[in-house]
């Protein structure tokens, strides 16, 4: 099977294309023919050996996948060959075939293409999670995102609106906003030309945000704190902007509270609620109130443009890399 190959640590430019044997199922997992594969943010940050683990080299970039059972290990029951499905992965996403565990992999719902559920899973689920099980996001409470026409921020608008949320978008251009408008957003803020902290107040009558979802990080972190309300709470889901120091002072006196949100951990400590947030999403799918966003689609020659799509913020949405064309 050909495979995008990272041999060594370092930039995504490094990466190569290659014929390898294909994986094997071990017990409890199953064997994808892929049909599409998202890329992250992550990605490179993986292939630089920056990321939270490091796989073993040569490995395959690549944490979500979609496409085809081709076969089972043992003790898989959910799955049969012929099923289609998508995946949370370790890695491994960007080649023809990838294995994924039993439990972090999903039946694609009616209507919902390849590549659509290829970009599905990391985006929703770590949204999904963040603003239900971390922010705990109520009906009527007003919701903050930052880098909403990301591929993971436009999903937090789609989401908070399906949870009866007043949402505030914020993004760097006019066309990002109206992307981020287009799926829901009832307010926007452009922090490139607009003070975050004074703009978000005067669109709440000075009462703040209630929960702010955050996967920027760096200089945003502080205007996004002050715009927050009395009991208001920060998600840090990302840090593409770099890595904030949090005062604990601004937190006692106004009673708000700042919570990491890691859809890589969480499935491994929570896989009862991941359960939960998945069959909610794929609920209001069903509804059409989720519609995935994808905006690049590319083939898996040109798996580095697609990386670098997203490293150099030319793209909106998801960035998707397809075996087949369309």
């Amino acid at each position: 099977m050909r495979a995008v190959l990272c041999r060594a640590w370092g930039a995504i430019d490094e990466l190569t294309i290659a014929e390898v044997p294909p994986p094997a199922p071990s017990a409890g997992e199953v064997l994808i023919a892929v049909k599409a594969t998202a890329v992250n943010y992550a990605d490179a940050i993986m292939v630089a050996g920056r990321y939270q683990t490091k796989p073993p080299l040569p490995f395959s970039p690549g944490l979500e996948t979609a496409g085809v059972v081709v076969a089972c290990g043992e003790g898989v029951t959910r799955f049969s060959p012929g099923d289609r499905v998508m995946a949370i992965l370790a890695y491994g996403g960007l080649a023809e075939m990838a294995v994924a565990p039993e439990a972090e992999t999903f039946a694609i719902p009616a209507g919902m293409s390849f590549e659509e559920a290829g970009a599905f899973p990391i985006a929703y689920i770590s949204s999904h999670v963040a603003l239900r099980w971390q922010g705990r996001l109520e009906p009527a409470e007003t919701l903050l995102v930052l880098g909403a026409a990301g591929g993971v921020g436009l999903t937090a608008v789609e989401i908070g609106k399906a949870m009866g949320a007043r949402v505030i978008a914020a993004a760097s251009t006019p066309e990002k906003l109206a992307v981020a408008r287009e799926r829901g957003a009832d307010a926007v803020v452009n922090y490139a030309s607009e003070d975050l902290t004074e703009r978000v107040m005067a669109l709440t009558s000075d009462r703040g945000a209630d929960v702010c979802f955050d996967p920027v990080g760096g200089a945003l972190f502080d205007a996004a704190l002050s715009s927050l309300g009395w009991g208001g709470r920060i998600l840090l889901v990302g840090f593409v902007g770099g890595v904030p120091q949090i005062p604990a002072n601004r937190l006692l006196v106004k009673h708000r509270a700042a919570l990491g949100s890691s859809l890589r951990y969480f499935r491994w400590h929570a896989p009862d609620k991941l359960r939960r947030s998945v069959d909610e999403l794929m609920r209001w799918y069903g509804e059409g109130r989720l519609r995935p966003c994808v905006t690049h689609r590319l083939p898996l020659e040109a798996s580095v443009e697609a990386i670098r799509l997203l490293t150099d913020r030319k793209a909106h949405g998801k960035v998707v890399v397809a075996m087949e064309p369309r």
